[in-house]
């Protein structure tokens, strides 16, 4: 299927989308809704889905590398297993998104809304988080070596098994996060 094609289809508004496999690599779709889209295995390496609104997208083991999703909505979308390396998710909504067992290094997301966001498993190595809100948030057996988690909300965040070895996270509020048998930012383990 040809990129026009698979714009045409974008432009009908349909909901539910069926777009696995598909290559739209560098495209150019700001503010695009794609609710409930099927991109499963998709290629959207350096797409500019900023401001898009992808709620309840399936996203699963699609190559998302150096995305553009700024000010993206992805609450409840299925990312699991997805390449994020290098994305801008700034000020993104992901409210209950799955994340699990996805390769999320060097990622910007600077005040987004992570709340509830599921990461288990995930590689979150070098990303910036800073002011972003992980209220709940699962982070437990997640690499966040020198992740910048400074000004961050982790309140009740579940970040055990993890190692946070170099993060920064001055000013972030922990309150009522349980960071069992994790590696914390000074090399230390919490038990």
């Amino acid at each position: 299927m040809k990129i026009e094609q698979i714009k045409q289809m974008i432009a009908s508004g349909r909901q539910s989308l069926w777009l696995t496999n598909v290559n739209l690599e560098g495209a150019v779709l700001p503010g695009v809704s794609l609710v409930r889209a099927q991109l499963l295995r998709a290629n959207l390496s350096q797409a500019d889905l900023s401001e898009a609104d992808l709620s309840g997208a399936n996203c699963m083991s699609a190559n998302l590398q150096s995305i553009n999703l700024h000010g993206a909505k992805l609450d409840g979308a299925t990312l699991s297993g997805v390449d994020l390396t290098g994305a801008d998710l700034t000020n993104a909504s992901l409210i209950d998104a799955d994340l699990s067992r996805a390769t999320v290094v060097q990622v910007d997301f600077s005040g987004a809304d992570l709340t509830r966001v599921n990461f288990g498993e995930s590689n979150l190595s070098q990303s910036n988080f800073q002011g972003a809100n992980l209220t709940q948030a699962h982070l437990s057996e997640v690499s966040l070596v020198e992740a910048n988690l400074s000004e961050a909300n982790l309140t009740e965040a579940n970040i055990r098994e993890s190692d946070l070895s170099g993060a920064n996270m001055n000013g972030s509020i922990t309150d009522g996060a349980d960071f069992e048998f994790s590696i914390l930012p000074d090399g230390s383990v919490d038990n």
